[in-house]
């Protein structure tokens, strides 16, 4: 008797990405895609009514980005199988995708074989982290992690906020946005704003979506 096919949801706001994940899945005797998504809600919402084996998904889409909507799928399924196909490698953005609850993590230049192998990997209760995925998540777990309250401020300076507009910003007083900028060039190991900025950019804890005004 033949095996049920691993029933995948696919979730990307790009189009000609996900239609491309879709084309290379069907094309596999054992798989098939039985939903699509373009956002962080659909993608939640897709999954309710599909109950998938695997979710392939992006980590930034409009609507709620990847990390919470994993976070919300692994809370009504903790049995949820997920894996992130992102362009993002930074360390942050590992560490909170596999803290939600993700099994497995790829960069979009992955090779289609190398794709499929994760998904059967994943279907069958084994984790995929690749080796840069595997070296960029022990680094996150060596450094400090910054506050909630420090990220804000972090997102302000890279919009180019003196620290009083910051202090206006937040309703606090300018000696506590100063001390929170000290805190997270420490922790981030920046030698002045503009590099603090630069390195939070390429460690995915802040990302240029997220410094457009709103």
């Amino acid at each position: 008797m033949t095996a049920a096919p691993i029933r995948i949801l696919a979730a990307d706001d790009h189009l000609v990405v996900r239609l491309g994940l879709v084309a290379l899945i069907d094309r596999q005797e054992d798989m098939k895609v039985v939903g699509q998504a373009a956002s962080g809600r659909q993608v939640i919402e897709l999954y309710r009514v599909h109950k998938p084996d695997v979710t392939l998904m992006d980590l930034r889409m409009p609507g709620g980005n990847g990390v919470e909507a994993i976070e919300a799928i692994c809370k009504e399924d903790p049995r949820a199988r997920i894996i992130v196909i992102t362009i993002h490698s930074g360390d942050e953005a590992v560490f909170q995708a596999l803290r939600a609850g993700a099994q497995g993590y790829l960069l979009k230049d992955t090779p289609g074989p190398e794709i499929l192998a994760a998904i059967r990997a994943v279907h069958a209760g084994q984790p995929c982290i690749p080796p840069l995925i595997a070296a960029a998540m022990a680094e996150r777990l060596r450094t400090p992690e910054l506050s909630p309250r420090e990220i804000a401020i972090l997102k302000l300076i890279a919009r180019g906020f003196s620290n009083k507009r910051i202090a206006d910003e937040l309703e606090v007083s300018a000696s506590t946005v100063k001390n929170h900028v000290a805190s997270l060039m420490m922790k981030l190991g920046a030698d002045d704003r503009a590099h603090a900025v630069t390195l939070a950019l390429e460690r995915n804890i802040i990302d240029l979506e997220s410094l457009r005004l709103r």
